[in-house]
Formats: C-alpha cells, structure tokens, sequence
C-alpha cells in the first residue's frame, strides 16, 4: 500500500507554485493583466491611451500567458521534482521560448512604429523573463508567509482538535461494559487510540480515503457505546475512491458534529447519512443528519467545527476546496468538494 504523502511545507518547502492549481492560475493571470495594465498608465497620456496601449500590449501577452499556462500545466510534475532553482530556470526558459516563438508567428502584428526586428525580440524576451521572475518571487514569498512554523503550530492545534467532552464520554461508556463485556471494551479503547494517535499525527499529511473511513467508522462505534439504537449511520461509498489522498480527521469532526449537535439532543435520535464519491477531478464528502429547528446552545461549536475545517482545506487546496452547508426543514447537511489526488508512482 502506498504511503500517505507529505505535504509538510516547513520541512521540506515546495517554493515553486503548483500550475494546476486553479488559485495558482487565477493569480498569475490577475497579477500579469494587473503589471501590464500599470506599465500602460505610465506610458499613456489619457485614459483612452491608456486603454489603446493596454490592448496593443495584450495581443501578445495574452497568447503567451495562456500558451504558457498550458506548458506549466503539463511540466508541473517535473517542475515539483527537481530543485527549486531548476524549476524556476525551467519555468522561465518556457515562458521565453513561447514568446519568441509568438513573436516571429505573428510577423509585424507585434512590432512597434520604427522598430528594429533583432531589438524587438530582445525587448520582448527581456519582459518576459522580467514578468516570469516577478511571479515566481511572489509566489515564493507567498509560500513562505502562508507556511512558517506559526501556522503549523496552529495547523496541528487545528487537526488535534476533539473535544474534550467525548474523551469523558467514552470512558464512562467503557466502564460501564467493561464487566458484562470485557471484549467490547477493550475493542473500544483500541478504537479511541487509533483515533488520538491519528490527531497526534505530523500535520498537513495526507492520508488515503479507505483509512479516513475506517477511522471515522471506530469513531461511530465509540459513539455507538452510549447512544445504542439511537444512533443509525448509511453509507454510501459505492463511487468512493479508496486511493483518494484527503488530509485527516476531516471527515471525523463532521460525523462528530452529527452527533453531537444533530442525534444526541433528539430523544427518538436518528439515521446520519454519509455520502463519499468522485465526481471528474472532485471528490465530494456529503454528511447529512437530523437536527432540531432550535438549538442555539450548540451553533457556536457546530461553527467553529466547521470554521477550522474550511481553513485547513484552504491552506492545503486554496481555491480547490469548497464547502456548502444547508440548515433547513430539520435537516442539516455539509457538502465539501476537494481536488482528487491520488499517490502517483512515477513523478
């Protein structure tokens, strides 16, 4: 079986960007468009200038931009593998080699009034080694202000985080079998340390599906312990990918909040239902449970819950991850959409 895979910045940074990451193309594609909209204020004379000198300035720089992307996109897993220094250099050399090779298709549509053909080129290839090496320095500075060890501190926190009260309660379901049914309880203990040991665990480490789900089913027959016949749980895994690499104890705290905020407080409890399935590039995490329409002493935590669920996944997925939740006719469901990435054996 594969192993997880680490993702832990501080050790070992990726400085490069990811060019398959949509925030990573959104950015490059506001921060370009953004530096040549500034290079064409401080050239023109009027706004209409300005607007004139932007769209001369983009009839080459948009083909290049979006050529470009569509290399990087390709290169990335050899960018992520190599040294820093030569994924930059490679990056730059790609960026370069698109524009000029543009630049001599598109003839004299690129060419300024009384421009000298070889200075053209120059001209073109130096700014284009100058946008490519802006990028990469803010990508760089970015990663390393979004990852320094105060925010793994608060990523760990973040991950260990279960509360305090299901520590109590399984201990006092334990004792409470431990004589009828010894077995039972000491399944029971086993299930509560694999679940701290995995809370305990090096943060930002991605884990496979299969071992989230069997982790969070130990989690539920812990629950089971106290709650009997009240708390249901369906399954539907039929499309999950078990290969699927997730960060952990993220499926946990929603099935945690199911309980707790949804099944507990109802006397005749309820069925939780847990959705995992890959859609394309996505994989979906569904969990719905019954709730009841007023429970204003438990929302603060249901939100906080899910608060350090939406900033773990944005600091590992940016942009890629998104979160809907709906609360509405006594039911309550959380729906998490994150890229779909797997162990790849040969990058």
């Amino acid at each position: 079986m594969p192993k997880a895979r680490s993702i832990n910045q501080n050790i070992h940074p990726k400085l490069l960007p990811d060019f398959r990451n949509m925030g990573t193309v959104l950015r490059i594609v506001l921060l370009v468009n953004g530096i040549a909209l500034l290079g064409a204020l401080s050239q023109a004379i009027s706004f209409a200038d300005t607007l004139g000198r932007f769209l001369q300035s983009s009839a080459l720089m948009q083909p290049v931009l979006l050529c470009s992307l569509l290399l990087l996109y390709g290169l990335n897993p050899l960018l992520q593998r190599v040294k820093y220094w030569r994924g930059g250099l490679l990056a730059v050399a790609t960026v370069v080699a698109i524009t000029l090779l543009i630049d001599r298709l598109g003839g004299e549509l690129f060419s300024a009034p009384n421009d000298d053909g070889l200075f053209r080129y120059f001209r073109h290839a130096l700014e284009s080694v100058a946008l490519a090496l802006v990028m990469l320095a803010y990508f760089r500075l970015r990663i390393l202000v979004l990852f320094p060890a105060k925010d793994s501190a608060r990523l760990q926190a973040l991950q260990a985080r279960i509360r305090p009260h299901f520590l109590f309660n399984t201990i006092n379901a334990v004792l409470s079998i431990v004589r009828a049914d010894p077995k039972r309880a000491e399944a029971a203990l086993e299930d509560m340390a694999d679940l701290f040991r995995v809370a305990m665990n090096e943060p930002r480490e991605l884990v496979e599906l299969n071992k989230e789900v069997a982790l969070a089913r130990q989690y539920l027959s812990i629950e089971a312990l106290r709650m009997g016949e009240r708390l249901k749980v369906h399954w539907d895994t039929q499309n999950m990918p078990p290969d699927a690499l997730i960060p952990p104890l993220v499926l946990q705290p929603l099935l945690e909040n199911a309980v707790y905020h949804g099944i507990e407080p109802l006397a005749e409890g309820g069925t939780i239902e847990v959705k995992l399935y890959r859609n394309n590039d996505e994989l979906h995490l569904e969990v719905g449970n019954p709730a009841q329409s007023r429970t204003a002493p438990r929302v603060a935590g249901n939100r906080m819950a899910l608060s350090n669920i939406r900033e773990r996944l944005s600091l590992l997925f940016d942009v890629e991850a998104q979160y809907q939740v709906e609360s509405e006719d006594g039911h309550y469901h959380v729906h998490i959409r994150i890229p779909y990435v797997k162990e790849r054996q040969h990058e």
